[in-house]
């Protein structure tokens, strides 16, 4: 094969037999560029990521996952780890390093009794969920079933059941990691607890889990679905969204979002999820139903297993292009909605959308310092999510993206400082820009100082 190139901080090469000392030395496949199934193994979900590995490990086991670190660490490879491929950003490849690729671990070991599941690293939610749900238990896990539950988990992890039972990282009762050395542990509440914390929404950097254990709940029948609006009454209807989230119960989770039905007619969607009692989820539900005049009510009686899948594969088709930017909003005030529902008119693809989703409930009254996730206000969670088949399209796509996100960002701004210039007082402001527990003290005099010179041209 003759040495293979890899990207280090001295752009050298694994020899012929450090290679094979390698591949003798895991369970799974190791695969270079040029071999059979190397290209398939390098392929993420985000089709905009075309990333070349040098190595691709496909671990089947603990062992292989140790063995690859040590691999990296003696060799000075760039790391990629890979549990779903799912991550929009790419982060599941690399470019000229090692892919550790726990897809092939797909363990999964539900306790009735103890309600809880432990499920290796290469599981995804649709595959967790079809065993939790055999024994009438879930826990929150996404929005969609064919995210991996490694970074979706590591990443905190909003999903239909947060305001019922919290995020992902809130149900995590443990995790196997192998470290950076290449040391094997097991991070729990009273086992390596600083740890454990980190992997509570700190992302991916902590070491490589390859598993995960939850806490389970009982959950049967939920009432969900998707009501549909015609985009010509958009901002009325993301008034309504508005509203109608604001006082929804821990057992609602409630999205919006401006997109193009199948049928091609740009629409406005309301979905939501209720794990309450059936009856009581259609008096929660029935202000969706009697707005205007929808063009489609699909809220019904589903399976926990039917929610995870509502949006797939339509809404987010593996492999296509796309690019994204999401963020919180504190409040969707009537500007910013106005200014969304005007720029989505020049949306360049039926594939893209704009997406929200209430953060509340049991997701928001956890500790913003008991977890690595600290963003626990009550909340949105907004997306502007731009999808498209033809490379060649990239940059147009790319563009709508960044410039709504600019002008977002922009009238949010300008909105804190037409309420400062009105006298309102600037405390009632730091929640919105502070991270969480950094003290007022320290933003009010660069505040003070910006309000000076800029809340003039505003008065």
């Amino acid at each position: 094969m003759g040495d293979l190139p890899v990207t280090t901080g001295a752009d050298t090469a694994l020899k012929d037999a450090d290679i094979a000392t390698f591949k003798a030395s895991i369970r799974g496949q190791l695969l270079a560029p040029g071999e059979a199934g190397y290209e398939e193994a390098r392929q993420v979900w985000n089709g905009m990521i075309d990333k070349r590995p040098a190595l691709i490990a496909r671990c089947r086991g603990v062992a292989d996952v140790m063995q690859a670190v040590q691999i990296a660490r003696t060799h000075d490879l760039p790391v990629a780890v890979r549990g779903g491929g799912h991550s929009a950003a790419g982060h599941a490849t690399c470019e000229g390093g090692l892919v550790i690729d726990l897809s092939p671990m797909k363990g999964i070991r539900v306790d009735p009794a103890g309600r809880t599941v432990r499920a290796q690293g290469g599981v995804l939610w649709r595959e967790l969920d079809g065993e939790t749900q055999a024994f009438g238990l879930a826990t929150t896990g996404g929005t969609v079933n064919d995210t991996g539950i490694g970074g979706l988990t590591l990443g905190g992890g909003l999903g239909w059941l947060m305001g019922q039972y919290g995020l992902a990282c809130d149900n995590l009762v443990s995790a196997d990691v192998v470290t950076a050395n290449g040391r094997f542990l097991t991070a729990g509440a009273s086992e390596h607890p600083d740890l454990f914390w980190g992997l509570r929404g700190g992302g991916g950097n902590f070491g490589v889990v390859t598993a995960f254990e939850y806490r389970l709940h009982p959950v049967g029948p939920l009432l969900a679905g998707m009501v549909l609006y015609p985009r010509a009454h958009a901002k009325d209807v993301l008034r309504l969204y508005r509203e109608f989230s604001s006082e929804a119960p821990d057992a609602l989770i409630a999205a919006a979002a401006l997109m193009t039905s199948p049928t091609g007619d740009p629409v406005v969607a309301i979905a939501v999820c209720y794990s309450g009692p059936l009856e009581e989820g259609e008096r929660v539900v029935a202000p969706l139903r009697t707005f205007g005049s929808p063009l489609a009510d699909l809220i019904g009686p589903m399976s926990y297993v039917q929610v995870q899948s509502m949006l797939d594969p339509a809404a987010f088709p593996h492999g296509i292009q796309r690019y994204w930017k999401s963020s919180f909003l504190k409040r969707l005030d009537d500007a910013v909605l106005d200014l969304i529902v005007d720029r989505t008119a020049t949306m360049h693809s039926p594939l893209s959308m704009v997406l929200f989703f209430r953060f509340h409930g049991a997701a928001s009254r956890v500790r913003p310092d008991e977890t690595a996730f600290g963003l626990r206000d009550d909340q949105w969670d907004y997306d502007i999510i731009a999808q498209w088949r033809d490379p060649a399209e990239a940059d147009h796509h790319i563009r709508w993206t960044r410039e709504l996100w600019a002008a977002v960002d922009v009238d949010t701004c300008i909105q804190m400082i037409r309420a400062y210039a009105a006298e309102v007082p600037l405390t009632h402001y730091y929640s919105w820009v502070l991270p969480p527990g950094l003290p007022a003290s320290w933003a009010q005099p660069h505040l003070e100082l910006f309000a000076s010179q800029v809340i003039p041209a505003f008065r």
